[in-house]
């Protein structure tokens, strides 16, 4: 008799086939981290690793890089951009997040 769980039942006529995966020792250790962390087994992990990993890319709002995109959106110069503002990207853009941010503002100096 084969039992299966949800992960393995993808419908009629489908069922779940062997796959062999080298892991060197420090992925081995992560995946019985997960295992253990997760109660649940290797095959689940791995499973839900592909899952994760498919939505991220599936989604370019999940993308670390991507997040960025638009911070500076409605930054209105004060003046024509110097020669300095390359390197001061980061202070205009500290600024425009903490105008975001609600309640009251202290007034810090950059390094």
């Amino acid at each position: 008799m084969n039992i299966m769980n949800k992960h393995h039942d993808k419908g009629p006529g489908r069922v779940a086939k062997p796959v062999q995966v080298y892991l060197a020792p420090p992925d081995r250790q992560r995946l019985k981290r997960l295992t253990t962390q997760l109660a649940a087994s290797k095959s689940d992990v791995l499973r839900r690793g592909l899952e994760a990993l498919e939505r991220q890319l599936a989604d370019p709002a999940e993308h670390p890089a991507l997040r960025i995109v638009g911070i500076a959106a409605g930054y209105r110069r004060r003046s024509p951009p110097s020669p300095t503002a390359a390197r001061e990207h980061d202070r205009i853009l500290t600024e425009r997040e903490r105008a975001s941010w609600p309640g009251p503002r202290k007034q810090t100096r950059g390094p």
